[in-house]
């Protein structure tokens, strides 16, 4: 792996989905790096990773990645299949995780993604080079994450690939840098960032003076609400209840409901794997002998014992999207014999996300709060992300600020792009946020 010259600034985007690096040249041209995967060239690393032996005591050989994915649905070899994990960055109670006859602290997992991103990168970055930004959520995910933790876990896990001198940055304050190459005048702008596991929001007031840009940050906020979250209501109103959930079954004499518990493993699909070694898969085949319905706890364990989550969350992902441009879409899975089939309208999916929107629009309140000043001042709301194209958070920026100020960028590489031309900004370290260098007065 060779360095990067000192002219390129690298900035990484690592997501709870996916991960994006991008380099910036001197001049300020920017770009993503590509990963060529199955005949198509990538700007986007799926934030996975897949460990298997050949054999058993062999040892753990480990890729990122859509090579992550392709191991798992192949299933050749025992593996252990881990995605999403950034929502743990700020887990207190996650210690670690085996991996065959090892246990794995976060960093040790974050670390071997970043190796497996390294390696398919190929020549165009090193993780050693001089000028290296990395993106961090304003709030980590979680019910009460602890931010110092997280950013112990980043640094120690960057500093393992010879990155130790890397900045952090806000992930919106990245996607601000991005936006404001478009602005012709002085604006003060809400860049609204919607990821997989975390939603994030800064005012930003850009201005140009001597032909260079400049910039103040007024105000940041963030939530753990985001895509994932929205897949999980789909999820618990239509997929839980053809599983399961609500049905009953008998204990001696008693008609009992089947524990709920065992349906928050549908929160998010590589959760469900781990019902096979955590002794829920067990005691769901115990329920099924005595169930009402037996044939709906059958279909679950089906889904975990096929590993079959990651297609039954992709069609669940599909229909999401499907309903930002449809009011109305037809749910379908098929699987292991397993047939699950719902029309979902746009407004029982609304029905279904509108506290989550409440809270969405909380957060955005807080930080016009903290930034002081009032709706009207602000000229452009910056919206990147998938989520961002939900027509119900589309119309709680719209009523705030009028749909004529809302913009979309790329949902991807924004934030990356941003990262990167950080790293040549008259002075980058400003903009560090709880974590990397001395924070200077931003």
């Amino acid at each position: 792996m060779s360095s990067a010259p000192p002219a390129v600034s690298i900035g990484i985007d690592f997501g709870t989905s996916n991960t994006v690096v991008a380099l910036a040249a001197d001049d300020r041209r920017v770009e993503a790096i590509r990963f060529d995967h199955g005949g198509q060239r990538h700007s986007v690393y799926v934030s996975a990773l897949c460990f298997w032996e050949d054999r058993p005591g062999a040892g753990a050989q480990a890729e990122g990645g859509p090579w992550a994915i392709e191991q798992f649905l192949e299933g050749r070899h025992v593996y252990r299949f881990l995605q999403s994990f950034k929502t743990f960055a700020a887990s207190s109670s996650f210690n670690t995780t085996q991996v065959f006859r090892q246990r794995y602290k976060f960093e040790d997992i974050l670390a071997a993604f970043l190796r497996t991103l390294a390696r398919h990168g190929g020549d165009k970055f090193g993780f050693e080079a001089a000028n290296i930004t990395v993106g961090r959520p304003v709030r980590f995910a979680g019910g009460n994450p602890d931010e110092a933790l997280a950013m112990q876990r980043y640094r120690a896990a960057f500093e393992r690939l010879g990155a130790g001198h890397a900045r952090y940055v806000y992930e919106p304050v990245g996607a601000a840098f991005s936006f404001a190459r478009r602005l012709e005048r002085d604006a003060t702008v809400l860049v609204a960032d919607f990821g997989g596991g975390t939603s994030d929001f800064s005012v930003m007031r850009f201005s140009r003076s001597g032909g260079s840009l400049r910039a103040e940050p007024l105000g940041h906020a963030g939530i753990g609400i985001a895509g994932d979250t929205f897949d999980y209501r789909i999820v618990d109103h239509v997929v839980s209840p053809r599983l399961g959930k609500g049905s009953s079954f008998r204990s001696f004499d008693k008609v009992l409901p089947v524990p709920s518990g065992h349906y928050t493993n549908l929160a998010r699909w590589h959760q469900l794997a781990m019902m096979k070694s955590n002794g829920d898969l067990r005691e769901l085949r115990e329920l099924a002998r005595t169930a009402l319905k037996p044939e709906l706890l059958e279909d679950f364990i089906t889904i975990v014992d096929l590993d079959l989550g990651f297609s039954l969350y992709r069609a669940v992902s599909d229909a999401k999207v499907a309903l930002s441009a449809q009011d109305q879409v037809e749910f379908r899975f098929k699987g292991g014999g397993v047939d699950i089939g719902s029309t979902i309208t746009r407004k029982n999916f609304e029905a279904w996300i509108a506290d989550d929107i409440a809270r969405l629009g909380a957060t955005v309140d807080k930080v016009m709060g903290e930034a002081g000043i009032p709706a009207r001042e602000v000229e452009k709301v910056f919206l990147t992300g998938g989520t961002s194209f939900v027509p119900a958070v589309r119309k709680l920026f719209a009523e705030r600020f009028g749909n004529e100020r809302l913009m979309s960028g790329d949902q991807f590489e924004s934030i990356a792009y941003g990262l990167a031309l950080i790293g040549h900004s008259p002075d980058p370290d400003r903009w560090t946020a709880g974590g990397g260098r001395e924070q200077k007065g931003a």
